[in-house]
């Protein structure tokens, strides 16, 4: 069980995700999340500026989601996806 939650939160680790907030465009790269608390540290890049941010992940384990800006912007994590860099 524990060894299956661990996978599950590794295929996250680092996936991104960006959004336009109506200021800034916002990139998110997921640091870590806990399923057994229900919570997601993400990396927030908006700015110039990083931040790493702990949210609550809300909705079902499906469908996990968290909120983030003055508008409540539900984030979902399947949106996340893995950006691949060709140099």
């Amino acid at each position: 069980m524990e060894n299956e939650i661990q996978n599950k939160t590794n295929q996250y680790y680092l996936k991104e995700f960006e959004l336009f907030d109506g200021e800034y465009d916002v990139k998110f790269n997921i640091v870590d999340i806990n399923f057994d608390k229900h919570t997601i540290n993400v990396a927030v890049s908006k700015a110039g500026k990083v931040s790493v941010i702990e949210f609550d992940l809300l909705g079902s384990d499906d469908n996990s989601y968290f909120e983030y800006g003055p508008m409540y912007d539900q984030i979902c994590i399947n949106d996340f996806e893995t950006i691949e860099e060709n140099y």
